[in-house]
């Protein structure tokens, strides 16, 4: 048998933020997958009255210039 040491352990604190970490990525993709999260994305702030004349305006501006 040989004297040598063992390495030590993985800090506790290290394997709670793993775990929680797994949890939230988990979390994450059963949202997206099920559509629990609901619809989201830069067409959710803009009204369906009006958005397409303003993203309209803003492709023409980026084009002239």
């Amino acid at each position: 048998m040989s004297d040598r040491e063992l390495p030590p352990n993985t800090p506790r604190w290290v394997k709670v933020f793993f775990i929680i970490a797994i949890v939230l990525i988990l979390l994450f993709v059963i949202m997206k997958i099920t559509g629990i999260g609901g619809d989201h994305g830069p067409g959710r702030h803009f009204s369906s009255y009006g958005s397409s004349n303003y993203f309209s305006t803003v492709e023409h501006k980026v084009h002239l210039t």
